[in-house]
């Protein structure tokens, strides 16, 4: 699958879903794949033999075509990452993985389905777009055991390994801060879900210790899901110059995706990074260092994360605990060289 995955250019996820023939990729994708396993030689096993060899499985749930989860989200890096780790983690065990992405458009009606079908011994959730009302939802509906990846909300008896965002965020401010920046600007994503809330909480926090505010004018809101420079953040620096202002020193982005992208439309405007203005994101996917310059950003323990998931998946199999267990895991920030001490002089508009 590796060998196949490397071959396509796609993820080994991807590869996964042509042979399984489920759902999350589309029917061109899913033709090349078969098509290059074929001339390949390779051959998926039967479902006869898939049964006899892997009595224990687990599914991976995703709500796709919502937010920042796309219909390929399996490619978009930071879930590529945490998949790979749960795919490892789970063969280390003896557990096969299923894998399950379904619209959200017919949210109620796919749980259902889900539940009905009990085709594994416990499914993992990536929460990463669902709100309290859908996470409950299909707690309520499912009776295998349940594990919420990359969210949490405290009021619900469900299982939840979550990022600690607001220290990542923290750090973050903390970070430009002692640089000493003073003129900060947010670049937030349009889309907004738990963790982005938590993380302006956090950056926030950071500034306010120091006294020093973000002032509203210099919040911007892009979309999450574009590497590439966006015209919205570029109208939105352009009419925030043309009232007079001055470029911020230092720009926080709420994801890597939104980072990169804010490197690109800096670019594009005449802007250096960080030589006019720092640039920090947040996820630390593999683009980070590819980007130029290397994006200063908060790592996420992704690894850590997926085996937790996983674990304690397991441990719900086999003791069915009726109180749950909720889990944080702390960030790293990571100094590259898209941030550094502002320069005297403002920079103005070229």
């Amino acid at each position: 699958m590796e060998d196949i995955a490397r071959i396509a250019g796609v993820s080994k996820s991807a590869v996964s879903f042509a042979f399984s023939g489920k759902q999350g990729i589309s029917s061109e994708t899913r033709d090349r794949i078969l098509q290059i396993a074929k001339e390949n030689g390779y051959m998926p096993k039967s479902r006869a033999a898939v049964t006899e060899t892997a009595t224990k499985s687990l599914t991976f749930l995703a709500f796709a075509n919502s937010g920042i989860v796309l219909e390929q989200y399996y490619q978009q890096p930071f879930f590529r990452e945490l998949i790979h780790y749960i795919e490892e983690r789970c063969r280390t065990n003896g557990f096969s993985l299923i894998f399950t992405s379904v619209d959200m458009d017919h949210f109620h009606e796919n749980i259902k389905a889900l539940a009905e079908e009990k085709r594994s011994d416990g499914v993992i959730l990536l929460g990463t777009n669902l709100n309290h009302s859908q996470i409950a939802a299909v707690a309520e509906q499912l009776t295998t055991p349940l594990v919420v990846l990359d969210n949490c909300f405290e009021t619900l008896p469900v299982h939840f390994v979550e990022i600690n965002n607001v220290m990542g965020a923290y750090q973050a401010g903390s970070h430009l801060c002692a640089l000493g920046h003073q003129n900060i600007g947010y670049i937030a994503s349009k889309v907004r879900i738990h963790n982005f809330d938590e993380r302006k909480r956090g950056f926030t926090t950071a500034l306010h210790e120091r006294d020093i505010e973000v002032n509203d004018q210099c919040v911007f809101s892009v979309a999450p899901t574009i590497l590439s420079s966006q015209e919205a953040l570029k109208s939105q620096l352009d009419a925030y110059l043309d009232a007079g202002n001055a470029l911020p020193t230092a720009l926080f982005c709420e994801c890597d995706y939104i980072a990169i992208s804010a490197i690109k439309t800096l670019s594009e405007l005449g802007y250096r990074v960080p030589e006019d203005v720092s640039v920090v994101g947040f996820d630390n996917i593999s683009e980070a260092v590819i980007v130029s310059p290397e994006l200063t950003t908060v790592h996420v323990e992704k690894e850590r994360m997926a085996h937790l998931a996983v674990d304690l998946i397991m441990q719900s199999i086999e003791t069915d605990d009726l109180v749950k267990t909720k889990i944080t895991v702390d960030t790293q920030f990571i100094e590259r060289l898209s941030s550094r001490a502002p320069v005297k002089e403002s920079v103005h508009h070229i």
